[in-house]
Parts: C-alpha cells; structure tokens; sequence
C-alpha cells in the first residue's frame, strides 16, 4: 500500500489552532504535552525559561497565546480525531532561534518557520508530515508570507521520533523546499519562496 493510498483512507482536514480547538491540542499533545512537556513552547522560550516552564507552565503560556487569537500553528484531523500537528508563525515569534548558533538567521528578509512537527504515534510513517508542511506553507501565503523557512534534522540515519520533531530534510524536499545554509553537519536550513 503506497503512501497516497494511505493518506487517502485517513480522510485528512487541516485546522488553525484557534480557542475553539485548544481542547483537541491537549488532546493530541496528551498529559505529557508532546515531548518531554514542551506544549510547543521550545522555540519561543530560552534556555531556563523553557526548562522552568515545561509541563503545565508551557501549556498554560501557550494557551494564552491562542487565546489571544494568535495561530501558532495548524492541527490535522483523521475522521474528526486530531492526529497531528505543525508550527507555523512568523520567525520573529521564535525568540530560541535567533540565539541558536546552528540556526541563525541567513539574512534579513522577513520569513515564516516551521519549527515542528508532532503526530499521533499510530498514524506515523504515512506521510502525514508532508501534508502538514504543504498546508503549513498554503497557511503562511494566506497570511502574506513569502518565504517560509525549516530547521529539519539531516542525519543519514534513523532517528527516534522525539529528535526529529523538525521534521527531516527528505519531506521539506519533496514540498520544493531548497536548501539555503548549514551551519552544522545535521541542521540545514530550508527555505520555500512563494
């Protein structure tokens, strides 16, 4: 059975995460909260601030981002149940990137990042992250963007699920993302111009 095929049977719609959905998000991203109690919360907190807060003080400042009617990103449903998830916003919302050696900025121009990737761990593996890029970039252009950019992981190896949560470098090359600069051997950074 071929990815398409699969993709197919999982009757797919993508939603922003908006207050009227956060309870789906915490469904998904379950008591854990994702990875480790990270909420999403990752990239937009440095260093002690993101360990200080994982777990209930990362979901709670998330939620009031969305409750502040700001779309961190977009959730993708299966038959009614949420089973993925992506980040999307506009890099300057991403305070962690701008102080990662790896992941600094390649040049001035305003770009949207997609940061991360979470999916349900029985729907892994049927190409459910493509799908979450492709309407993460169709969201960013709706909202103005012309560039989107990502941070995949490049390894040449299998990796666990938990270290890939940037997605990797294969799926932001099949969505017609190039590369643009590779400040370390595994971390390249990916750009999209639309």
């Amino acid at each position: 059975m071929t990815e398409d095929t699969l993709l197919e049977e999982l009757d797919l719609s993508f939603h922003p995460l908006t207050p009227k959905l956060w309870r789906d998000f915490e469904l998904l991203f379950g008591e854990q909260g994702a990875c480790g109690g990270c909420w999403c919360m990752y990239w937009k907190l440095r260093g002690k601030a993101f360990s200080q807060n994982a777990g209930d003080g990362a979901r709670q400042m998330q939620k009031s981002v969305v409750d502040a009617k700001i779309i961190p990103g977009l959730l993708v449903y299966s038959e009614g149940y949420p089973v993925g998830w992506v980040a999307i916003e506009p890099r300057s919302q991403y305070p962690r990137l701008a102080h990662t050696r790896t992941l600094k900025s390649v040049d001035s121009q305003e770009v949207w990042s997609v940061t991360c990737f979470y999916i349900e761990k029985k729907h892994r593996h049927k190409g459910l992250a493509l799908e979450l890029l492709k309407a993460a970039v169709a969201h960013a252009q709706k909202h103005g963007a012309k560039i989107v950019e990502g941070y995949p992981l490049d390894g040449g190896k299998s990796e666990a699920p938990v270290a890939v949560f940037t997605g990797v470098a294969s799926t932001f090359q099949q969505a017609g993302f190039v590369e643009v600069a590779r400040h370390a051997p595994t971390r390249p950074i990916f750009r999209l111009y639309i």
